[in-house]
């Protein structure tokens, strides 16, 4: 199985990428740094590079031919402003999901926010986050020709994994470690039965 992840050195995608290339998938990390290559080869994964603000469909498609699953775990960061949630939270996304769909992949795994919300109010740097997630998971629904699923976990820590989660339609708020979403997703790559849902994740007492 071939598994294509946007946002390859991000600190979900390096978690992600780890677990899934130790259990013998075939793992591409997108990123647009070069000098991030070399994480990913020492995690036997194999970087791609490409910007996905500025790429084409056609061109990421290309990138994404012959790939099994496509995980979308890019992200401006919380450093950047309104402008680059617009051309990365949203525009990015919609792209990579365009081009999975032309590119024929069935299985798209999206990690989205808690709070995702396109017609969220406000007009905080948070805010425009929040509303461009909702608007790339709105148009994620509208793909039909993909396999779906959107993640949304809780507040994001760095603490050590447990193990233990609470994934739901509708958790309500709390936290959630990086170790333990990436852990989800590999899990979710091997559950095509979550097709269609939109799940919320955090911290808590099932084993995942």
């Amino acid at each position: 199985m071939r598994i294509v992840i946007a946002g390859g050195h991000g600190r979900i995608a390096l978690r992600l990428e780890r677990l899934l290339a130790a259990r013998g998938y075939e793992v591409a990390g997108i990123v647009r740094d070069p000098g991030q290559g070399a994480d990913l080869r020492e995690a036997d994964v194999e970087p791609v590079l490409c910007d996905l603000e500025s790429a084409s469909v056609e061109h990421v498609a290309g990138i994404l031919q012959g790939a099994d699953v496509a995980v979308f775990a890019a992200g401006a960061g919380p450093g950047s402003g309104p402008a680059r949630k617009e051309t990365v939270d949203r525009g990015a996304a919609v792209l990579f999901a365009d081009a999975a769909e032309r590119a024929r992949v069935r299985r798209f795994l999206m990690v989205s926010s808690m709070g995702a919300d396109a017609r969220h109010e406000g007009g905080e740097v948070f805010d425009a986050y929040l509303r461009a997630k909702g608007e790339a998971d709105d148009h994620l629904r509208t793909r039909l020709g993909l396999e779906w699923t959107i993640l949304r976990p809780g507040v994001l820590t760095d603490d050590p994994g447990t193990g233990l989660v609470r994934l739901e339609a509708h958790t309500g708020p709390g936290s959630v470690t990086r170790d333990d979403v990436a852990a989800v997703l590999a899990e979710l790559v091997e559950t095509p039965a979550t097709a269609g849902l939109t799940l919320e994740l955090l911290s808590g007492s099932r084993s995942r």
